[in-house]
């Protein structure tokens, strides 16, 4: 285990399934069609299908295809995050759970580079416990997202609307960059290839 996996686990106090479920509920009432809230939490829904994936590959191509359709939402869905809706946090009076929020982020990506050297098929096991750890961390940071605050923000930050734009704007430059290169950002090479890009995570 690693020195990163151990910080993990010292701050991610694992949250029962019914607790993360009523939060997500909870966020979704306060969303309204269409705004930053409700595209936040689509995010979460693809993000939380794509561990789910990964979870239940059965081979190394399954686990490779499941980490490039995590890190195909995740990158976008951070920058979003980091640009748009952090410093939002903060200027509604959240400045230490903005800093969590940004440390998180990048404890999450350290994890996706040390997950992406490990080779899926003669390493199953080394894999399949890295995506657990990097599961439960980024559901942990979801919980805290979607049960306080994201409702902060919704509650106190005075132009939601300019959020809403902002937000869909960086997740759509993200989106049509990915698009332009006809690929996944960060898309893995095979481990054949000796070399692999590490796909940001949020």
């Amino acid at each position: 285990m690693s020195i990163i996996d151990k910080a993990l686990g010292a701050i991610t106090p694992p949250e029962s399934d019914e607790k993360r479920a009523e939060a997500t509920r909870k966020a979704r009432e306060a969303a309204m069609p269409g705004d930053w809230l409700s595209m936040a939490l689509d995010h979460h829904d693809e993000i939380r299908a794509a561990f789910e994936a990964g979870r239940q590959a059965q081979d190394g191509p399954g686990r490779v295809a499941a980490m490039k359709r995590l890190a195909m939402v995740l990158n976008g869905h951070s920058l979003a995050e980091e640009v748009v809706l952090y410093p939002a946090l903060a200027k509604a009076g959240e400045k230490h759970h903005a800093g969590m929020a940004y440390t998180e982020q990048t404890t999450a990506k350290m994890q996706m580079a040390e997950l992406e050297r490990i080779d899926p098929v003669s390493d199953a096991k080394g894999w399949d416990e890295k995506w657990e750890h990097i599961r439960g961390a980024v559901l942990h940071h979801i919980f805290e997202e979607e049960g306080t605050w994201f409702l902060k923000i919704r509650e106190e930050y005075d132009n939601q609307t300019f959020l809403t734009h902002r937000f869909r704007e960086e997740y759509e430059r993200y989106a049509k960059g990915v698009e332009a290169e006809g690929r996944p950002a960060a898309e893995p090479r095979s481990f054949q290839d000796g070399v692999s890009e590490g796909p940001a995570l949020q």
